[in-house]
Parts: structure tokens; C-alpha cells; sequence
């Protein structure tokens, strides 16, 4: 089975951390979940993003959710695939040389790599998606269209794999971006 390193920060959306967390341990997959300048048995918040009806989606306070691995000893070669939740953390954890490392080492490794929702701000950054078709949560389709990519507008449900990255728009795309990312890890 793989070894995924999931890269998540405060207030990564509680869905797209935890789930995916979960449910690729549940399938026989090991799973680091890790935050720049925290160590293991650290904590982050999450926030839960819910689609209610507003022009945006709304944010009430999640879980904290307790670190399983120490950033500062990953090594992208140590792991077989990448997985990049959403929620405000990627607007800063882009800022991070680090992070946009490990990014780059997924993707020119070839390595599977999920990203959703926000999740695409950093393969955005990390300049991974040129002529790509990348889902994003909407709000993110410049910054992915500015990177190169070929963003694509699909279905809350869906997800998007393209070659070695599989995306999608937001925590609902839950059974299917998991099952493409799966599919990758085999």
C-alpha cells in the first residue's frame, strides 16, 4: 500500500482533511498528515465550509484535528503520494519554500497528487499545472487559469484526473475524487 503525506494547516477545511485521512487508512494506505512549524501530537483548527445558499460558502468552527507526523523531517522521496486539502490554509502555506518543494517533488516525480478545493492555490504557486485540467473550488479558476492551467468547471460531485493529478471542487466530490486518488495508489 502507499505512503501519503498529506500537507494541511489552521483552518484547512474539516472535511478535506479529515475524511480523506480516514478513509485512506481504512483501505490499508499509511497516511503523515503534517503542518510547517508543528510537530506531531500538535493540533491545528479546522473550519467546516458549508453551501447554504450565500454568494460564497459560510465557515463555522471544526475540529481540532491532532498532527500524526513532524514537518520538519519530511522528505518527499519517503512518500509515495501527495494529498492537498482545502480551506484558507493553502493561501498561506504557499508562502512557504518548503511546501512548494515537497509540491514540486510530487509533480516532477510524477507521484499521485490530490488537491481539492483550495488545495489547487498551491499547485498554483508551486507552477505544476501548466496545460493541465485542474477543478478548483470556483473562486480559485483565475489563479489556476494564470498558472497555465485548463481549469475545469465541472460538478460539486466530480472530480478531474489528469495524468498523475486528480482534482476536484470542494468536499462533496468526496466518493469520487477519493476513488480517482485511490485508483492512482495501486
Amino acid at each position: 500500500m502507499a505512503k501519503v503525506l498529506i500537507i494541511a494547516g489552521d483552518y484547512v477545511e474539516d472535511y478535506e482533511l479529515m475524511v480523506p485521512f480516514q478513509a485512506l487508512q481504512m483501505v490499508g494506505h499509511s497516511v503523515a498528515a503534517v503542518c510547517p512549524d508543528k510537530a506531531a501530537g500538535s493540533s491545528i483548527r479546522t473550519a467546516i465550509h458549508d453551501f447554504e445558499g450565500d454568494q460564497t460558502y459560510s465557515e463555522k468552527p471544526g475540529h481540532n484535528f491532532v498532527l500524526n507526523a513532524d514537518f520538519a523531517d519530511v522528505k518527499g522521496e519517503d512518500f509515495d503520494a501527495l494529498l492537498i486539502p482545502g480551506g484558507r490554509a493553502p493561501e498561506y502555506l504557499r508562502l512557504n519554500p518548503k511546501v512548494i518543494a515537497l509540491v514540486k517533488h510530487f509533480a516532477e516525480a510524477g507521484k499521485p497528487i490530490a488537491a481539492v478545493c483550495h488545495g489547487a492555490q498551491l499547485l498554483a504557486a508551486a507552477n505544476v499545472i501548466r496545460e493541465r485540467r485542474i477543478s478548483a473550488y470556483p473562486a480559485c479558476a483565475p489563479e489556476v487559469t494564470l498558472a497555465g492551467g485548463l481549469y475545469a468547471d465541472i460538478a460539486v460531485t466530480d472530480a478531474m484526473t489528469d495524468g498523475n493529478l486528480v482534482t476536484a471542487p470542494a468536499w462533496p466530490a468526496h466518493p469520487a475524487w477519493l476513488a480517482q486518488f485511490n485508483a492512482l495508489l495501486k
